[in-house]
C-alpha cells in the first residue's frame, strides 16, 4: 500500500522543487507597475527594496520567461518606464546605488524612514522633478544631488541637517523648498538663486540671520521663520514686493519690521517676540493685511494707525501690557478676531472680554460716541431727521467707506440706508444680524465700488442672479442662514477670494466654487455636505483655507493630499474613520502628507 494516502495533501513532487522566499512586494503590484509607470510600497514595512524594484524596466519579466502565450496587451518591451516611486512609512536606512536603474523616475518620495545617507547615484536621475525626503536622520546631502536641474519640489524638513552647502543655488527650476525642524545655524546667500520658490519653510531651526540676497526671490509668496534665534530682519525683506504670509513667530525680536513695498502683505506673524512698541510707520503700508498676530510680546500701546486696515480680519493682542486701546478699532470693517486676553487693560471690564469679538467691538463704538471731542460726527436727529436714518453711522460710510446696517432685527433694509450713501464710495457693506428673507435689490446701487458684503445671520434661502453683477466682489459672508444652492452664475466674480457659508444647509459643496479660480478662503462647517472633488479643488491654486467641520463625509478622498496650496484644512465634526483622529489632530500639513501616501499607485 501507498505510504501517500488518498487526500493527505502531500506534494509527491515537493522534494524536486526549490521553494522561493515570498517576496515582501506582490508580484501583481510589479506587473502594474509596469503598464502605470507608478509604484506604492508606502507602509509596507520594508527594511530594504528588493532588487525586483529598482530593476522593474530591466529585466525580462517573468510572466514573459514562462508563458509562451504572453498576450499581446502585456508585451514587457511596450512596457511604461517608472515615474513614480513611493517608499514612506517604512523602515529603510539606506537606499542602494541601484536606483540608478530608474533614470525615468519624476517623483521619489522616502519620507518617514531612517534613512543617514543618500547614495550618490541619485545625480543620475536626471529627470527627477520632486523629491521627498522628510521625516529621516540625514546630517548631509551628496553633492550630487545638486546636479538635478529638473527638481521642482524639495521637502527636506525633519532631518538632522547642520549646514546647506553653497551649491543648492544651482537648483534654480525649485519652486517648493522645505528646510523646517533641522539644526540650521545659517542659510548661504546662493539661497537667493532659487527665484521661482513661491514658499520657504525655514521654521524650527537656529537661524540667528537672514541673507540679504534673498530680496532675489521674486516669487516668494510665503516665508516661515518661526521658532529661530533671529534678533532683526534684513532691511531688504521690505522690498519683497510678492510676499502674502510672513511668519516670524518664537524669535528674539525687539522691534516691528518695516515692510514699505509689502503692499501684498494678508498675513504677518509676530508672536512670542520682545517687541514693546508699534510705530505708525510700521503699519500704514500694509493696506492688504488680514491677520496681526501680537500675542506675547510687550507692547504697552497700540497706535490710532491700525484703524487704517481696513481689511484686518484678525487682530491677536493676548499677552502684552496694554492698558489702553483706540475706540476706532470698534469701526474696522471686517475685524472678526480681536484677541486681548491677558493684558492689563483698565478701560474694559474684565467680564466683557469673555464675551466675545463682536461685543467687544460693539463696547468699543459706543466709546467714540461718548468722547467729549465729538469724534464722530453723525447727524442729531432733529424734528427733520426720519427714525431710520438715526440708526445709520454716517461717519463710518464717509471715513470708513463702510454702511453698516447691522444688528437691527429688521426684515428690509430701508432706502433711507442707501440714501445716506449720497455719493460717497462704499467698498463695505454689513446687513448681518437682520431678519432678510432676500438679498436688497439696491446693492447694485454700489456695484461700482463694492468689494465686501457681510449678510449673515439673516433668513436668506436664495441668492439671485442680479448679485452676480458685482464683478469687484472681494469677501462675502453668508454664514448663518437657509441656502441650500449657489447660481451658477457666481462663476462670474472672478475676484472673489473669500466665501462663508457656515451654518447653512447645503447637502452638496457647490459646484461653482470650483470655478471661481482667485478664491483663497471656503469657509462651510456646519452644513450636510457629504463629499468633496478633489480633483477640482486642486485646480483652485490660491485656496489656502478650507472648513469642512461638522458635515456629513464619510470619506475624505487620497487625492485631497495633492492640494498643496491650503494651509489651513479643517475636518473635525465629520463621520470619517480614516484619517484617525490622531493624524487629524497633528494638523494640515500632517493630514495631507497623509492623504498623500495613500493615492493609489
Amino acid at each position: 500500500m501507498s505510504r501517500f494516502k488518498k487526500g493527505s495533501g502531500v506534494d509527491s513532487r515537493a522534494g524536486f522543487r526549490v521553494e522561493k522566499p515570498e517576496s515582501p512586494v506582490p508580484h501583481g503590484l510589479i506587473k502594474a507597475a509596469r503598464k502605470s509607470g507608478q509604484l506604492n510600497l508606502s507602509g509596507r514595512g520594508l527594511t530594504e527594496v528588493p532588487q525586483s524594484v529598482w530593476r522593474l524596466n530591466v529585466d525580462t519579466p517573468e510572466e514573459a520567461q514562462q508563458n509562451a502565450s504572453f498576450g499581446g496587451a502585456d508585451r514587457w518591451w511596450e512596457q511604461t518606464d517608472l515615474t513614480k516611486l513611493l517608499l514612506s512609512s517604512n523602515r529603510l536606512e539606506t537606499l542602494p546605488g541601484d536606483l540608478r536603474l530608474l533614470p525615468a523616475l519624476l517623483v521619489l518620495d522616502v519620507h518617514d524612514n531612517q534613512l543617514a545617507t543618500l547614495p550618490k547615484e541619485i545625480g543620475e536621475l536626471e529627470q527627477l522633478q520632486k523629491l521627498i525626503l522628510s521625516h529621516n536622520k540625514l546630517k548631509e546631502l551628496p553633492s550630487e544631488l545638486w546636479v538635478l536641474k529638473n527638481l521642482r519640489c524639495l521637502h527636506l524638513q525633519q532631518n538632522q541637517l547642520e549646514r546647506l552647502p553653497p551649491e543648492i543655488g544651482q537648483l534654480t527650476g525649485l519652486d517648493d523648498i522645505d528646510l523646517s525642524t533641522n539644526q540650521l545655524a545659517e542659510v548661504p546667500e546662493s539661497l537667493g538663486n532659487l527665484v521661482n520658490v513661491v514658499k520657504l519653510n525655514l521654521s524650527c531651526n537656529k537661524l540667528r540671520s537672514l541673507p540679504p540676497a534673498i530680496i532675489h526671490m521674486k516669487n516668494l509668496r510665503m516665508l516661515d521663520c518661526t521658532r529661530n534665534q533671529l534678533e532683526s530682519i534684513p532691511p531688504v525683506l521690505a522690498q519683497m514686493e510678492s510676499l502674502e504670509q510672513l511668519y516670524l513667530r518664537h524669535n528674539r525680536l525687539r522691534f516691528l519690521p518695516e515692510l514699505p513695498s509689502c503692499q501684498t502683505l494678508k498675513e504677518l506673524h509676530v508672536g512670542n517676540n520682545q517687541i514693546e512698541a508699534v510705530e505708525a510707520e510700521h503699519l500704514k503700508h500694509l493696506s492688504a493685511l488680514s491677520v496681526l498676530e501680537l500675542r506675547d510680546n510687550k507692547l504697552k500701546s497700540l497706535p490710532e494707525e491700525v484703524t487704517l486696515l481696513l481689511g484686518l480680519e484678525r487682530l491677536d493682542l493676548t499677552n502684552n501690557d496694554l492698558t489702553s486701546l483706540p475706540y476706532t478699532l470698534g469701526n474696522l470693517p471686517r475685524l472678526k478676531s480681536l484677541m486681548l486676553e491677558g493684558n492689563p487693560l483698565r478701560s474694559i471690564r474684565r467680564d466683557l472680554l469673555t464675551k466675545g469679538t463682536s461685543e467687544l467691538l460693539k463696547y468699543l463704538r459706543s466709546r467714540i460716541q461718548e468722547q467729549p471731542d465729538g469724534a464722530v460726527k453723525d447727524q442729531p436727529q432733529t424734528a427733520m431727521t426720519l427714525p431710520s436714518q438715526a440708526k445709520i453711522n454716517i461717519h463710518s460710510i464717509r471715513t470708513l467707506k463702510t454702511l453698516d446696517y447691522s444688528e437691527k432685527q429688521e426684515a428690509f433694509i430701508p432706502d433711507d440706508a442707501f440714501d445716506a450713501v449720497d455719493g460717497s464710495t462704499v467698498c463695505s457693506v454689513n446687513f448681518s444680524k437682520n431678519l432678510l428673507t432676500g438679498v436688497p435689490s439696491r446693492l447694485l446701487d454700489l456695484k461700482d465700488t463694492l468689494s465686501d458684503i457681510n449678510l449673515g445671520f439673516n433668513k436668506l434661502s436664495s441668492i439671485p442672479l442680479d448679485f452676480c453683477t458685482l464683478q469687484h466682489l472681494l469677501h462675502v459672508d453668508f454664514r448663518n442662514n437657509l441656502l441650500t444652492t449657489l447660481p451658477s452664475e457666481m462663476k462670474s466674480l472672478t475676484k472673489l477670494r473669500t466665501v462663508v457659508l457656515s451654518f447653512n444647509r447645503f447637502k452638496c459643496f457647490p459646484d461653482v466654487l470650483y470655478k471661481i479660480a482667485a478664491l483663497e478662503t471656503i469657509l462651510i462647517s456646519n452644513n450636510q455636505v457629504g463629499s468633496i472633488d478633489p480633483i477640482q479643488l486642486k485646480e483652485l491654486s490660491n485656496l489656502s483655507t478650507l472648513d469642512l467641520q461638522n458635515n456629513d463625509i464619510m470619506q475624505v478622498p487620497p487625492e485631497l493630499g495633492n492640494c498643496t496650496s491650503l494651509r489651513a484644512l479643517l475636518l473635525d465634526g465629520n463621520p470619517f474613520r480614516n484619517p484617525r483622529a490622531a493624524i487629524v489632530s497633528k494638523g494640515t500639513d500632517a493630514v495631507l502628507e497623509y492623504l498623500r501616501s495613500r493615492i493609489p499607485a
